[in-house]
């Protein structure tokens, strides 16, 4: 088992859509990253984080392309950052994460996005300490299984994620909290029969084997336009039984690490502002917003 003491490194993915966003051309820059919120671009305050963080040591900010920054002198700028390496872009974020693996070389590693403005030391180190108790003690399993049957009750469970381990941890944070600190805000939301969640875009790949949840989401966004292909690699049972609410978050997890040949876990956050990355109009003006209180570090 990785022991406390080791250190995770990161990739943050920066990467631009093709002609740009809608927050970028309303902010008039060439990369969404560099939205300003309280000042500085969102892409510093992640770096920031992770630079704050006692568990995470530099590691690869992947994006934007090289002609986006040939022509940003500040993003130019902040590259320059020593504790980070800047990486090529490739096509889509989870070919981005696998490339930035390949180049990184190094487990743990902490996935995370550079609009992810509101991110902080506190909230990195709380979801890397957590992280590390899914930590596999051995390979995992080979598992060899028909992706036509996969049901959501194919193995026992556990009784808590605590109880076995993982090769991807991902964090998530309960929608009641967000929805208690800013109800105006609309966000995402993952909604089980045991609670509702938002994504945190926090992620710890804690094993090679953990790749492999990121290579079977690349082929499940390759299906996104045939939801028949997806039925087929989950089972169809399963998403029928989420469809009508009838399937706990683990048992999601579950069905997801059998179709991904790996182990993958998930973690509570309890920072309302973990769950809100800036990618829109309205998420850039609720960071400014959250940054702009005396106690918006807390939430």
């Amino acid at each position: 088992m990785i022991e406390q003491s080791a250190k995770y490194r990161s990739i943050i993915l920066a990467g631009e859509r093709p002609g740009g966003s809608a927050l970028s051309h309303a902010f008039n820059i060439t990369a969404s990253v560099m939205v300003p919120v309280a000042g500085k671009p969102a892409l510093a305050h992640v770096m920031q984080a992770i630079t704050d963080s006692r568990l995470v040591g530099g590691g690869i900010i992947c994006g934007p392309s090289a002609d986006v920054v040939a022509n940003n002198p500040g993003l130019k700028n902040l590259l320059q950052h020593r504790a980070f390496e800047w990486l090529a872009p490739d096509l889509g974020p989870t070919n981005s994460a696998l490339a930035a693996l390949e180049k990184l070389d190094h487990y743990p590693t902490l996935l995370t996005a550079g609009d992810h403005a509101l991110l902080t030391g506190e909230i990195v180190d709380d979801f890397c300490t957590q992280a590390f108790s899914h930590t596999p003690d051995q390979p995992p399993d080979q598992l060899s299984v028909d992706p036509g049957s996969l049901s959501i009750d194919a193995r026992p469970l556990p009784s808590s994620v605590n109880d076995s381990n993982y090769d991807l941890v991902m964090g998530f944070v309960p929608h009641a909290l967000v929805h208690a600190a800013w109800p105006e805000n609309k966000r995402t939301v993952l909604k089980f029969s045991d609670g509702h969640f938002c994504g945190s875009n926090l992620c710890a790949i804690l094993s090679p084997e953990g790749r492999k949840a990121l290579v079977f989401w690349r082929q499940a966004e390759a299906d996104r336009k045939h939801p028949w292909r997806i039925a087929r690699r989950f089972g169809p049972m399963a998403l029928l039984r989420y469809l009508f609410r009838r399937v706990t978050f683990e048992q999601v997890l579950r069905s997801f690490s059998t179709a991904a040949g790996c182990r993958i876990g998930y973690v509570q956050l309890d920072f309302a502002r973990a769950a809100v990355d800036v990618d829109s109009i309205e998420d850039q003006q609720l960071a400014e917003k959250i940054m702009s209180r005396t106690d918006g570090i807390s939430q």
